[in-house]
């Protein structure tokens, strides 16, 4: 799919054990923005829902944690099972879920926020959701 094809909102997810990044891209696709962090609990997809109902989202993107060499752990396993769940949820919605390589954007969000002058307490408190702009706006070049 290119931006052409489709456009509208997009959803990006970087699932983490406590909590979970969102960001959201403009409708143009171009520009990704932090939104706050939802916490990793049994109303997850129903939060999601929401917020992609709220937002006129048409497309999310779900964090894909594969090993640098290119393997899947449990925790890519574990992306991949919530992403079906997802789109199982979302079906009545005809919402796009896609899975995109997430490899080292909490690294390069951590970079980020101390770059821009963040303390360590800060970027714990900023770093999910700044990982799934990293995430997104990777996403959006590939597109």
């Amino acid at each position: 799919m290119t931006k052409s094809q489709r456009a509208g909102r997009v959803i990006a997810v970087d699932l983490g054990q406590r909590r979970v990044g969102i960001s959201i891209s403009d409708s143009a696709r171009t520009i990704a923005l932090p939104r706050p962090a939802l916490e990793n609990s049994e109303k997850l997809l129903a939060d999601l829902r929401l917020l992609i109902e709220e937002e006129g989202a048409t497309a999310v993107v779900i964090g894909h944690p594969v090993h640098l060499n290119g393997s899947r752990g449990p925790s890519a396993q574990s992306a991949a099972q919530f992403a079906d769940q997802l789109r199982l949820l979302l079906d009545d919605l005809g919402i796009e879920v896609t899975m995109h390589d997430e490899r080292l954007t909490t690294v390069s969000a951590a970079r980020s926020l101390q770059e821009a002058g963040t303390t360590t307490r800060g970027q714990r408190e900023r770093i999910d959701s700044a990982s799934a702009v990293v995430l997104l706006e990777s996403w959006l070049a590939c597109q």
